[in-house]
């Protein structure tokens, strides 16, 4: 239980890709992590890409990053959702700020884009948004996970496994 008293802020809204919520959700509290789904209301009901539901814990307004050690941000159509909240924005930021590990995949790094954070960073996302992730003054490579810090990148499902498992050995200071 290498993440016992570890909190994890895991983003949710509709559209999510169903595996890149779950998966990386389920492995963290299998290693002790207390994971807490997090959208813009408490207590909803969202459907992810394929049909899966995750209903949130809590709502934006009633978290604090300082009270968390990690941030996962999920793929899926949800990251362009997500980075229009003002307050995911500035989660991503204050992560970023204080060094604490935040976990982008697929469509995610739309996020992180938008928080600004990737200027002279290393990552890796969706082919798709490649373009959009340079032009945010990132370096882009094509591998299953890139850890630049504290921000760990991923491309899609099949890297769910190597980007979990980077994530979690960060997280748990390795």
């Amino acid at each position: 239980m290498r993440l016992e008293n570890k909190k994890v802020i895991a983003l949710v809204e509709d559209d999510f890709e169903d595996l890149e919520l779950w998966y990386p959700v389920l492995r963290l509290q299998e290693e002790g992590a207390i994971v807490h789904l997090v959208g813009k209301e408490a207590k909803k009901k969202y459907i992810g890409k394929y049909g899966v539901p995750a209903e949130s814990d809590y709502a934006f307004h009633d978290i604090k990053t300082d009270d968390y050690d990690a941030i996962l941000v999920p793929g899926g159509w949800a990251p362009d959702k997500l980075r229009r909240y003002p307050e995911v924005l500035q989660f991503v930021k204050e992560m970023d700020e204080t060094k604490k590990p935040i976990g982008q995949i697929c469509h995610a790094g739309w996020v992180l884009i938008s928080a600004n954070i990737l200027q002279g960073k290393k990552v890796t996302s969706t082919p798709g948004i490649k373009d959009d992730m340079t032009n945010a003054g990132a370096t882009w490579y094509d591998e299953a996970v890139i850890v630049d810090g504290h921000i760990i990148s991923s491309r899609r499902p099949p890297d769910l496994p190597p980007y979990v498992k980077e994530f979690a050995d960060i997280l748990a200071g390795n």
